[in-house]
């Protein structure tokens, strides 16, 4: 609604929205044929989308999220709520690492 787009792009989109979903399990389906788990090319693609997945989630948390909130004057202002927040953010990485040993 913010980038008032004609009603011809917003159908577009609408429509291209909606088959994504469909088209990949269509992908996934046709692939499930052929795809061996085991083989070198699965685990090295496997690896690298696990890899760009998680970089992208990183960046959004530290960039995009997180960022708002330390560069906020209240926390430049106060060093013990600057020190509560790291520390707090350290022990949630922290133990989200703890759980990625088991996923």
């Amino acid at each position: 609604m913010q980038a008032k787009f004609n009603a011809t792009a917003i159908t577009l989109m609408a429509i291209f929205f909606s088959l994504t979903t469909p088209t990949g399990i269509a992908v996934g389906i046709g692939l499930s044929n052929i795809y061996s788990e085991t083989s070198p090319t699965a685990l090295i693609v496997e690896g690298v989308f696990n890899s760009a997945s998680a970089g992208i989630l990183i960046y959004m948390a530290l960039v995009d999220l997180l960022s708002a909130d330390f560069m906020s004057q209240k926390m430049q202002s106060n060093f013990k709520l600057q020190l509560g927040a790291n520390a707090s953010l350290l022990l949630g990485a922290g133990c989200m690492s703890l759980l990625a040993k088991w996923a």
